[in-house]
């Protein structure tokens, strides 16, 4: 009598779908999974323990370089706990607090640009990564034109911004603004009622509530299945309890309604980007504090003083008072959260991440046993990770 048993399929680290260096080891019985095994630390790089070595101001580059399709994200959470640590919160300029909410909501949508590209694409869908990568373009030539960079700026600093937004940024904001609700509309009749994509993604990779709450989810993952949780909403930061927006949520969390809940988000996204544009008012983007603030370009090339302290702050740093914070904004996988120790010393004692990318991933064995090798590509896809950001 013959014996049969389950394959067993190394899913990564180098295939194109798994978003990056990650292995997923599989247990097939014929195609369908009966085990998933997650393998990070291919990327490692020791972030966190790398920042403990370098002063607030010198560790905000590392925050880049985590979701560096949410690179800004990344600045403002960091950013946020800093000012949270060095008592400063209240102190930041109106100016820099709408701006950092229109170009991070741009970021949001740049970012969900490129996973829907991406996701589709691993599904089968190519000629969607053609219109989302033109929009995208549009976006990082804003980001370009204010940061001067467009993957990973640094440009959100503790205290307000590195620079004033230049007068060209406005204009292209708002024809971009005006243009994008008919782009998304675009989107949705290649994809929305497509039988092939429904085919893939209705009744894919569902994952209840309970579990969602018991792993810790959040972002789109959280909301597809019905759980109105923003941090936007529920914890506000920035000023978001200021502007009108909806939360998109679904109700069964499926592949195909994780996709539905960022393509409303990207619209949501567009309706804050507008109302801070309408919101922008004069006056400086960073504090007013000479202990954190490095002075004006103006100062440092025309005085001792000023070069002096600017070479103090970018050199030796500031000193925070001892205690410890945790800070978390809305990025655009979930919570993206900073948990700052102090000892009272220019460097952070303890300086660690809370990255919803790693969180979400937990879930993945849950969302992929009993469906098929070609499912578990599509339910990676809808979780949107970065392993930049999981494996730190």
């Amino acid at each position: 009598m013959s014996e049969t048993k389950n394959m067993i399929l190394n899913l990564g680290p180098s295939h194109p779908a798994t978003h990056g260096v990650l292995r997923v080891v599989l247990e097939l019985d014929g195609e369908t999974v009966r085990d998933v095994t997650c393998h990070l630390g291919h990327l490692h790089r020791g972030m966190e323990k790398l920042a403990e070595h370098k002063t607030y101001h010198q560790a905000l580059p590392l925050t880049d370089r985590m979701d560096y399709t949410g690179a800004l994200l990344n600045n403002l959470g960091y950013a946020l706990a800093v000012e949270r640590l060095l008592d400063v919160e209240g102190d930041i300029p109106p100016r820099a607090q709408v701006a950092r909410v229109l170009l991070c909501e741009l970021q949001r949508i740049a970012g969900h640009l490129l996973w829907l590209a991406a996701h589709a694409l691993d599904i089968g869908a190519m000629t969607v990564l053609f219109y989302t990568f033109r929009d995208r373009e549009r976006i990082h030539d804003m980001l370009e034109d204010v940061t001067g960079a467009r993957l990973t700026p640094s440009f959100i600093r503790p205290g307000g911004l590195a620079a004033d937004l230049p007068d060209s940024f406005f204009a292209k904001a708002r024809s971009f603004v005006k243009d994008f609700p008919a782009i998304v509309d675009e989107y949705e009749r290649l994809l929305t009622d497509n039988r092939i994509w429904r085919k893939r993604t209705t009744g894919i990779g569902i994952i209840s509530k309970e579990t969602c709450v018991q792993y810790a989810l959040t972002g789109p993952v959280l909301r597809a299945i019905g759980v109105k949780w923003d941090l936007r909403k529920a914890l506000p930061y920035s000023g978001y309890e200021n502007y009108d927006f909806e939360i998109p949520t679904g109700t069964i969390g499926d592949v195909f309604e994780r996709y539905k809940v960022r393509v409303e988000e990207m619209r949501q996204s567009n309706r804050i980007v507008a109302q801070a544009l309408d919101r922008m008012v004069g006056g400086p983007v960073m504090i007013d504090d000479f202990r954190y603030a490095p002075p004006a370009k103006e100062e440092v090339y025309n005085s001792i003083e000023g070069l002096i302290r600017h070479f103090k702050i970018m050199s030796a740093g500031y000193k925070a008072p001892p205690g410890d914070v945790y800070m978390s904004v809305e990025a655009t996988k979930g919570e993206l959260g900073y948990y700052l120790v102090s000892d009272g010393s220019e460097k952070p004692y303890r300086w660690r991440v809370r990255p919803p990318c790693l969180i979400n991933l937990q879930a993945l064995k849950e969302m992929c046993l009993g469906g098929l090798v070609a499912d578990v590509i599509a339910v990676i896809g809808s979780i949107d990770i970065v392993l930049g950001e999981i494996d730190r």
